[in-house]
């Protein structure tokens, strides 16, 4: 049997402001330019003064130059002067949802590398992480 197969679990519960979140994600990932990899990704992005950043995956026929959804709300975030972050949701399709890439993983670590993450679909699946659990050992200089 494999790691994915078995009892499914329900979904947990979520506050308000991690609903908020998520339903930013999802919307968020309807905006997506994905015409190479048909992969729509939407990631919300809570700030520490509470506002949301959302970005979308806008890809590249010359694939190094794609952004990806989560490094895309992350700019907007510290492009509007925030440096601190308390939560961010990533939307995707897939079953489960889908983590965030190496890439996005070590960019989001030079701000917090304990950041909670729900990756969720438009299915209702949600997988509670953070991202020192996805990236244990970062190239950072944070003590």
């Amino acid at each position: 049997m494999s790691p994915r197969a078995g009892k499914k679990r329900p979904a947990p519960r979520l506050s308000r402001a991690q609903r908020q979140l998520v339903e930013a994600a999802l919307e968020v990932r309807r905006n997506a330019y994905a015409p190479y990899s048909g992969f729509a990704v939407g990631a919300a992005l809570r700030g520490a003064d509470g506002r949301i950043y959302s970005g979308c995956n806008v890809e590249n026929a010359s694939y190094g130059a794609t952004i990806c959804a989560e490094r895309n709300a992350l700019a907007r975030a510290v492009a509007e002067g925030e440096r601190r972050f308390e939560l961010l949701v990533i939307a995707t399709s897939s079953s489960p949802p889908a983590p965030p890439c190496g890439l996005c993983r070590q960019v989001l670590g030079e701000f917090r590398t304990d950041l909670p993450m729900l990756l969720v679909n438009p299915r209702g699946e949600v997988v509670r992480t953070r991202l020192d659990r996805l990236l244990p050992q970062p190239f950072t200089s944070i003590p």
